[in-house]
């Protein structure tokens, strides 16, 4: 299984991971669908599997990990892994999706709020905790996603999840917006976690900007780019020419 170094030896129906830092706005299954694209029209793999390993909310950017070929085997495995976030949760505020996809339904006091209070609180949502997921959500409710059941104007609210946050660290605070350091199971949305964090601070907050930067041993750091996985695929077409 290759990871990250892909050459003009590289066979991707043997198995390949790579890790692409998801471009502001583009779904997870943009990069997939890109990727496909790239493999057959500059390789000629007509038929070839591609997974990702992890769910990126379209406004949310940072690690994704690629499975390609009989990598694809390994998804689970790796949605398994630890995940870490910097996560930027404005206070004061709620929307309904708990992020930027939806204008602020509601507005809350925030003067009250600091980084003492925030840290007073942080315990009680480190460890094995219960998490209530994000109607706007995948989620599946009796065969349909949670989502669909939200745009139809459901307020229904679905049943908590038992996750594990290993780590809550407050990086900086400068009202009415905190920055996270965010290290936890899979499963977790960071997007309830702003709401939660917002209710125990006698407040509201929903998620202004999120980023994983890690997944298990990879990061984002060395993730490439879209820009970046497009001219490596030009120069395999190019050497196969």
């Amino acid at each position: 299984m290759v990871i990250n170094q892909i050459d003009a030896s590289t066979k991707f129906e043997d198995g390949v991971v790579i890790t692409i830092d998801k471009p502001y706005k583009w779904t997870s299954f943009d990069v997939i669908r890109k990727i496909q694209s790239l493999l057959r029209y500059k390789l000629g793999y007509k038929k070839i599997k591609v997974g990702h390993a992890g769910t990126l909310d379209p406004l949310a950017t940072g690690l994704l990990i690629v499975c390609i070929g009989k990598a694809t085997k390994q998804i689970e495995s790796l949605q398994a892994e630890e995940k870490e976030y910097v996560a930027n949760v404005r206070f004061g505020a709620t929307t309904p999706c708990f992020d930027l996809e939806k204008p602020i339904d509601a507005e809350f006091p925030f003067e009250h709020i600091n980084a003492d209070a925030i840290n007073a609180v942080i315990p009680s949502f480190t460890g094995d905790i219960d998490q209530v997921p994000p109607l706007f959500s995948a989620k599946m409710v009796d065969g349909v996603r949670a989502y669909e059941l939200a745009r139809e104007g459901s307020d229904m609210e679905l049943k908590p999840n038992r996750i594990t946050i290993n780590e809550l660290t407050l990086l900086r605070y400068d009202a009415p917006v905190a920055d996270f350091l965010v290290r936890c199971s899979k499963g977790t949305y960071i997007r309830s976690l702003a709401r939660d964090l917002g209710q125990a601070l006698d407040s509201g907050a929903h998620l202004v900007g999120l980023r994983r930067t890690a997944s298990g041993s990879f990061r984002a750091d060395d993730a490439y780019s879209m820009e970046k996985i497009e001219n490596i695929f030009e120069e395999l077409k190019q050497s196969k020419i």
